[in-house]
C-alpha cells in the first residue's frame, strides 16, 4: 500500500497550528464572556487560564505524538491506550461529529460575514420552517434556514477539499500565506485601536453593576471559559498529520508550544484592544464586538474592515481544518474494512483523496443540518470528551510502556496532565447541565451535547458489525 510522504517543514506545521486555532472566536466570544463575567479584568484572566489549560492538553498530547508520529493523531494514540474499539469510536466521532462539524462551523462563520458584502439570498421564514426533521428527545433541524449562507459554506468546503486533494504542498503553501496575512491583519487592528487615541485604560478596572459574585461567579467563570475553549480549539489538528511531518519528534512539541503561545499572546492583546475603546457595559451589549471597537477607533469604515478581517481569518482556519482532519478518517480506513475506501492514497497526488472526499460529503450534510450554534456546541462537547481521555491515556502509557523511548516527555508530569483532565471533567459536567437547562427553558431548540453523544454512540454498533466476518 502506498504511504503518505513526510514533506511538511516546521514553518508549515506552526502555520497549521495557528491557522487552525485562530478563526472567528476571538471576534465573537468576548462580548458574551464580558456579559457573563461583568469584569474586563476577569475577562483577560479567563483568556489566559483557558490558553494555559489548552497548552497543558496540547503538550500532554505531544508526548504521545512524539512516541507514535503516525498519520491519524489521536486515533493512533487511542489504539495504544485503550484498544481498537475505543480508537474506532474516536475515529467515528471525529468523522461524524467534531472534525467535520468543526470544518462546517468555521466555514459557516466565513460565509455569514461574507454576506455583509454579498447579500446572499434567503427563503422566507415560512419556507424555512416548512421542512424540518424532528429527533425524539433531542429537538428539531431546519435544513432550509439561511440557504444562501449554507450554499457559500458548501462552496468553501469543496474549494479547500480540491486544493488538499491535488497536493499536500499546495495546501500547506496556501496555509502559510493565509496565516501570515491573518496575523498581519490582526496586529494592524490592535495597533490601530491602541494608537487611535479614542480609548481609556481605566476601562480595564470598571465592572458591570450586578456582576456575579461568590458561587455564581464560579458558574460564570466556567461558562466564559467554554467560550474561550472554542476560540482555542483546533490545536490537535497537527497530530493528525504527524505522518507527513519531516521531523515529528522535534517539530510537533515545538510547533504546539510556539503556535499556542502566539495564539494566547494574540488573544490577550485583542481583548485589551477591545477593552481600551469599549467600556464593559458596551462590550456586554455588543452583537459584534470587533466591529464596534473598530468603529470607535476609525469611524464607520471600521465595521467593514473588521468584517473583511473575519472573512480572511476564517478562510485560513477552514483550509487548515480541511487539510488536517481528513487524516483521522484515513487512519480509521487502514484499520476497519468498512472504511477501507478512505485509506487509499491517490497514486498521482500522494494525498488521502478518498478520505478528503468522504469528509467533504459528510461536512456538507452537517452544514444543512443546523445553525452555527448547534454545530459549535455539539463539536466542542464531544471533542473535549476525547481531549480528556487522551490526556488521561498518558498515565496509562506511562504504566503500560515504561521502557518505550519517549523523544519528548510532557513538562510537569503528573501535575500538568492531571490538571487538564480535572478541568475537562468539570467542563463536561457543567456543559451538559447548562444545555439541559437551556432546552427546558426554551432558549435552545436542541440539547447539543446529547445530540453529539447520540451520533458518537451510533459508532458502537457500526464497529461491532464491521468486525464480524
Amino acid at each position: 500500500m502506498q504511504q503518505l510522504q513526510r514533506t511538511l517543514s516546521l514553518s508549515s506545521v506552526i502555520a497549521i497550528v495557528i491557522g487552525g486555532v485562530i478563526g472567528s472566536g476571538i471576534f465573537m466570544k468576548p462580548a458574551v464572556m464580558a456579559l457573563q463575567l461583568g469584569s474586563p479584568l476577569l475577562l483577560i484572566v479567563v483568556w489566559i487560564v483557558a490558553g494555559i489549560i489548552t497548552l497543558f492538553g496540547a503538550l500532554t498530547n505531544a508526548e504521545a505524538a512524539a512516541m507514535f508520529p503516525e498519520t491519524g493523531g489521536q486515533y493512533v494514540f487511542f489504539q495504544k491506550m485503550y484498544g481498537d474499539a475505543f480508537a474506532f469510536l474516536y475515529g467515528w466521532a471525529a468523522f461524524a461529529v467534531f472534525n467535520t462539524a468543526g470544518n462546517a462551523s468555521i466555514a459557516y462563520v466565513c460565509s455569514q460575514y461574507a454576506d455583509y458584502f454579498l447579500h446572499l439570498p434567503a427563503f422566507s421564514k415560512t419556507v424555512e420552517q416548512s421542512i424540518h426533521l424532528h429527533i425524539p428527545f433531542i429537538g428539531d433541524i431546519y435544513p432550509l434556514q439561511q440557504i444562501g449562507i449554507k450554499l457559500l459554506t458548501v462552496a468553501l468546503i469543496v474549494l479547500f477539499t480540491f486544493i488538499s486533494y491535488r497536493s499536500m504542498q499546495m495546501g500547506a503553501g496556501v496555509q502559510r500565506l493565509l496565516t501570515a496575512l491573518k496575523l498581519a491583519a490582526i496586529f494592524l487592528l490592535i495597533a490601530g485601536i491602541f494608537f487611535s487615541g479614542n480609548g481609556h485604560s481605566e476601562n480595564l478596572f470598571t465592572r458591570l453593576q450586578g456582576a456575579p459574585q461568590g458561587v455564581s461567579l464560579i458558574t460564570a467563570f466556567m461558562a466564559a471559559t467554554a467560550g474561550a475553549f472554542w476560540a482555542y480549539d483546533g490545536w490537535n489538528n497537527i497530530t493528525f498529520i504527524a505522518g507527513e511531518i519531516k521531523h515529528p519528534q522535534k517539530d510537533i512539541p515545538k510547533s504546539l508550544l510556539v503556535g499556542l503561545s502566539i495564539c494566547i499572546f494574540t488573544y490577550v492583546l485583542v481583548n485589551l484592544a477591545f477593552i481600551y475603546v469599549l467600556p464593559v457595559d458596551k462590550m456586554a451589549s455588543s452583537s459584534f464586538i470587533a466591529a464596534d471597537a473598530a468603529t470607535v477607533a476609525w469611524g464607520t469604515a471600521g465595521g467593514a474592515v473588521i468584517v473583511l478581517m473575519v472573512v480572511l481569518s476564517t478562510v485560513g482556519a477552514t483550509n487548515a481544518n480541511v487539510l488536517s482532519t481528513s487524516r483521522v478518517t484515513y487512519a480509521m480506513g487502514t484499520e476497519n474494512k468498512w472504511f477501507a475506501f478512505a485509506a487509499k492514497v491517490h497514486p498521482r497526488f500522494q494525498t488521502p483523496g478518498n478520505a478528503l472526499l468522504l469528509n467533504a460529503v459528510w461536512t456538507v450534510l452537517l452544514i444543512f443540518s443546523g445553525s452555527f450554534d448547534t454545530l459549535t456546541d455539539m463539536l466542542i462537547f464531544v471533542s473535549w470528551l476525547f481531549y480528556g481521555m487522551s490526556a488521561f491515556g498518558i498515565f496509562i502509557l506511562r504504566a503500560k510502556m515504561k521502557h518505550t523511548e519517549r523523544p519528548y516527555k510532557v513538562w510537569g508530569y503528573p501535575v500538568v496532565p492531571a490538571v487538564f483532565v480535572l478541568f475537562t471533567l468539570v467542563f463536561l459536567v457543567s456543559t451538559v447541565y447548562t444545555d439541559i437547562e437551556n432546552y427546558r427553558h426554551g432558549s435552545a431548540p436542541i440539547i447539543n451535547s446529547l445530540f453529539g453523544l447520540l451520533i458518537t454512540a451510533a459508532g458502537i454498533p457500526v464497529y461491532y458489525f464491521s468486525r464480524r466476518k
